[in-house]
């Protein structure tokens, strides 16, 4: 069912129902020409010797980075075969192409999961309706027993279900939005203040960009997904071009930069956990290392806000 409402966010007013449509233009079967725009995308950012051509392939270039041709030669196919590709007009190559095209476009390993994804080879088993966006008890203690360690659990819409007390002492708007809005990624790119807690929110938002480009392709069916990204599209600013760029990846460990008006400045190492017992879900767990000033502002906001957030016991799957 469509939201006929309107949404006022900090690019002004805009239609919720025309957000919707968009994201479904950007998934359904992955946007069209998903497929051939990544190929594309990638191609333009490698040179001749990059992919080991040798050096007259770059002379009197009139395109970015690599022609067709080269690319078909380096993969060996036929030019007319992968501009049909690009175009849209091949539908489902088969394992070998995919493999080769990944290993003439020099992709590493998330990229190649990626092109499988957009080719439909590995979403199937990816997009289960079944999957549960309820928090298990035993996982809420998990949560709830880490007294210096920040943290939170995402569901497969890429929404927050549940959090800590020191998560929700770092991020409380997040931690106060409904279930259909308490994404990082939309929050991050959306909310001005995200500007002023990441210290890099560019790439910050980048990667929220990237990751949400790999949920997308890995859940084609996904409505959530698809709505969040026509909303990105009509109120971010940044994301049209970041997401046009087609660059994916999938962090599992990192460090995040923050300031907290409280606690001040921030560095905390980050690590995330995907719970085999609860498909889709993941848990992300902030921490600093141990005797490091942020160990010891993390401390002091503990203490500060020691009164249990009662948002660490809510079920937020009766919102989805």
């Amino acid at each position: 069912m469509r939201l006929d409402c309107c949404l006022v966010g900090s690019t002004g007013r805009t239609s919720y129902a025309l957000g919707e449509r968009l994201g479904e233009e950007q998934t359904q079967g992955m946007g069209n020409n998903d497929l051939g725009d990544f190929l594309r995308a990638r191609r333009a950012g490698l040179t001749p010797d990059e992919v080991g051509l040798p050096v007259e392939f770059g002379a009197g270039r009139r395109v970015t980075g690599l022609r067709r041709g080269e690319v078909a030669q380096l993969a060996g196919v036929s030019i007319e075969y992968y501009t049909r590709l690009e175009q849209g007009r091949a539908r489902q190559p088969s394992e070998q192409v995919l493999h080769a095209l990944c290993d003439a476009l020099r992709f590493d390993d998330i990229e190649r999961r990626h092109l499988f994804a957009l080719a439909g080879t590995t979403a199937g088993h990816k997009d289960r309706a079944e999957h549960s966006s309820r928090l298990r008890p035993a996982l809420r203690q998990v949560l709830e027993s880490m007294d210096l360690a920040s943290a939170f659990v995402s569901d497969r819409n890429l929404t927050v279900v549940g959090w800590n007390t020191l998560w929700a002492l770092l991020f409380p708007q997040v931690a106060e939005l409904p279930y259909r809005e308490r994404s990082m990624a939309r929050w991050t790119l959306l909310d001005p203040r995200a500007r002023l807690v990441w210290c890099d929110w560019e790439r910050v938002a980048r990667d929220y960009v990237h990751g949400l480009r790999m949920a997308a392709a890995a859940q084609p069916r996904n409505q959530r997904i698809a709505n969040l990204i026509g909303e990105l599209m009509m109120r971010s600013p940044e994301f049209p071009a970041w997401w046009s760029e087609h660059r994916v990846q999938e962090r599992s460990t990192g460090l995040k930069r923050l300031h907290h008006p409280v606690a001040g400045d921030l560095e905390l190492q980050y690590e995330i956990f995907t719970s085999v017992a609860d498909p889709g879900q993941s848990l992300v767990v902030y921490c600093a290392p141990s005797g490091s000033p942020s160990q010891e502002r993390l401390r002091l906001l503990a203490s500060w806000g020691s009164e249990p957030a009662t948002a660490t016991t809510r079920d937020t799957a009766a919102e989805s």
